[in-house]
């Protein structure tokens, strides 16, 4: 059976469920801070930007196989490139 997607957005909302299950993974080895968008911006960034035509079995492998060192890393370095600033004011 072949699944095609219009989007993404639709593409996440069906690989939802691993991402879930791999992100409960993440958080009993006791990385609280990792979330799904995490998982899913560093595998969009970094793995499937190489690939054509995969499959819906080869994206749900490859959320599921991901390692926690690849994701720390990338959100690492996401966070070091962000604009950061000290903030004085009490309603920031």
């Amino acid at each position: 059976m072949d699944y095609e997607f219009s989007s993404k957005e639709e593409l996440f909302q069906r690989v939802k469920p691993a991402l879930k299950a791999k992100i409960n993974e993440f958080h009993r080895l006791g990385y609280k801070h990792v979330q799904e968008m995490d998982v899913w911006n560093y595998l969009i960034e970094n793995v499937w930007c190489k690939s054509r035509d995969l499959m819906l079995s080869d994206i749900v492998n490859d959320i599921l196989h991901v390692k926690i060192s690849k994701i720390d890393d990338y959100i690492k370095e996401k966070m070091s490139s962000t604009n950061r600033a000290q903030y004085f004011d009490t309603n920031n």
